[in-house]
């Protein structure tokens, strides 16, 4: 496969990745899928939304950082301005613009996925408040919410709230591997292009 059919194939790849992560990220705003906990965290009345999620590593990273560079890279497959070695160079420089992204994406998944949601929970001394019971509290010791479901219902508030942040961060961790791959795989692709053109039909640029 010749260098701008490559590009071509990644930006056209990057693009609904790119638009997902997006749509992951605004999604756990919303827990159980409730307008009230983004507005309280707003308002600064509690704390209601998992930190991580206000990171914005699926809008931000996962997300622009990765689309704007997939608009170019896509351009570096087609005919035009950008179809040559000049525009092979540049699609490097953006390709890292989107490693970087969804580098960024990948570990605030991951934070996500390790610290738990913020939630109404009982404490030590049997009052409901709001927090991140399986990032502070030591009653669980060493053991991971992730691999005991029995502990998922120590989040009262909001609803299913552990599903529903596990499934949308194990997306976004998935997504920012994907984005990851293809983008350190155009920087290689990007420099076979400027070094030996885009093997376009009207000869190479």
């Amino acid at each position: 496969m010749c260098t701008g059919k490559c590009a071509k194939f990644i930006g056209v790849s990057l693009y609904p990745l790119a638009v997902a992560a997006i749509i992951c990220n605004i999604l756990l705003f919303f827990p159980a899928w409730d307008t009230k906990y983004v507005q309280e965290d707003t308002e600064g009345s509690n704390r209601t939304i998992t930190e991580e999620v206000k990171y914005m590593g699926g809008l931000v990273g996962g997300g622009i950082m990765v689309l704007i560079p997939a608009i170019h890279i896509h351009a570096t497959g087609k005919r035009g301005c950008c179809a040559n070695r000049c525009g092979m160079f540049l699609s490097i420089a953006f390709a890292a613009v989107g490693v970087v992204g969804s580098l960024y994406c990948l570990v605030v998944s991951s934070l996500g996925l390790v610290n738990g949601p913020t939630c109404e929970y009982e404490n030590s001394d049997k009052k409901l408040i709001w927090g991140t019971p399986f990032k502070t509290n030591q009653k669980f010791g060493n053991e991971s919410y992730l691999f005991d479901k029995n502990l998922w219902s120590e989040c009262i508030k909001p609803k299913d709230v552990v599903e529903f942040n596990v499934i949308l961060f194990s997306i976004l961790l998935v997504l920012g591997v994907l984005e990851t791959l293809l983008c350190a795989f155009q920087m290689i692709n990007g420099l076979f292009g400027c070094l030996c053109g885009t093997c376009g039909k009207k000869g190479q640029a």
